[in-house]
């Protein structure tokens, strides 16, 4: 698994319908955005992990200014939004090659497991909605851009 986490000071999710129209779906305050992908030899393990690192990744700052809290820590909330298009292969040609993420019913459970082991921690957890067309808004704190993967 494969995520881009960024700290940020808030970030939201909108579905749009394919009128144009669009809902917020979910939104978080301080915290964590997290954007997450999955491949084909992932499973549970990877997901647990994923979640455990993401809990107590320190990239907030602590008293000496520089990053040392987690989002644990400082009682943030997460935003995690599944993202296939991290598996992008863009080494040939002009156009991705999608063949390392992970079909949709192999990934969409495992993001959710993600999520619910997050929760199973206090985690405060917003998310997108699978397989929709989404729009991701957030202010990056910092800027404070990170990859995890497991």
């Amino acid at each position: 698994m494969r995520a881009v986490v960024q700290r940020v000071l808030e970030a939201s999710v909108r579905v749009v319908a394919s009128d144009g129209s669009s809902e917020q779906v979910g939104a978080i305050g301080p915290g964590l955005c997290v954007l997450v992908g999955v491949t084909h030899d992932d499973g549970e393990p990877q997901a647990a992990k994923l979640a455990e690192r993401l809990w107590g990744l320190r990239i907030f700052d602590g008293v000496d200014g520089g990053p040392e809290r987690s989002v644990a820590d400082v009682s943030g909330a997460l935003l995690v939004v599944s993202q296939f298009t991290l598996y992008g292969e863009t080494t040939r040609g002009r156009r991705p090659s999608w063949s390392a993420a992970a079909r949709p019913e192999h990934a969409a459970p495992l993001v959710e497991s993600v999520v619910d082991r997050l929760r199973e921690v206090g985690a405060t957890v917003a998310t997108g909605v699978f397989r929709s067309d989404m729009q991701v808004a957030l202010v990056n704190d910092g800027p404070f851009t990170v990859i995890v993967e497991v």
